[in-house]
C-alpha cells in the first residue's frame, strides 16, 4: 500500500462541533472515528486528540490542538464543492456562510454558471460550484 494523503484540520476546540455540522450539510457524510484527550492529556479532557470523517466521500482528519497557535486556517486551502443544483449551491452557501464570511459572492464569473467561495464559521473555506 502507498502513501495515503489526507487534509487535516487544526482546531483549537472546536473539532467536534465542526464535524458535526459538515457531516450534516452533505449527504452520505459521517464521523468514522474519535479518539479523545482523557484526565492529565496535553489537551482539555475530553476534547478532540484525532479525529477523522468523511464528507461528499473525502476522507478528512482533524484535532483539537493543546497548543495556541498564532495562525489558523486561510482560503489558501478550501473544499471545493461541485453541486448538482443551484438549490443545493444555496442551500450550502447559506448554511456555510452563516457566522462566517462570504469570499466571493454567488455569480457568473465566466467559469461557471454559478459560483460562491465562503469562509465558514471555524475559518475553514470552501468553494462551491454550479457542475
Amino acid at each position: 500500500m502507498g502513501a495515503k494523503v489526507r487534509p487535516f484540520l487544526m482546531f483549537e476546540g472546536r473539532a467536534e462541533e465542526a464535524m458535526n455540522f459538515y457531516v450534516s450539510l452533505i449527504p452520505g457524510s459521517e464521523i468514522v472515528d474519535i479518539v479523545r484527550y482523557g484526565p492529565g492529556g496535553p489537551g482539555a479532557e475530553g476534547s478532540v486528540m484525532k479525529a477523522v470523517f468523511s464528507v461528499g466521500g473525502q476522507t478528512v482528519m482533524c484535532i483539537d490542538s493543546a497548543v495556541k497557535h498564532d495562525f489558523t486556517f486561510t482560503p489558501a486551502f478550501s473544499f471545493f464543492v461541485d453541486c448538482d443544483s443551484e438549490a443545493e449551491l444555496d442551500r450550502l452557501c447559506g448554511a456555510l456562510s452563516a457566522g462566517g464570511a462570504t469570499l466571493m459572492p454567488p455569480g457568473n464569473y465566466g467559469f461557471s454558471r454559478k459560483f460562491t467561495w465562503v469562509n465558514d464559521r471555524y475559518g475553514v473555506s470552501w468553494q462551491l460550484n454550479l457542475a
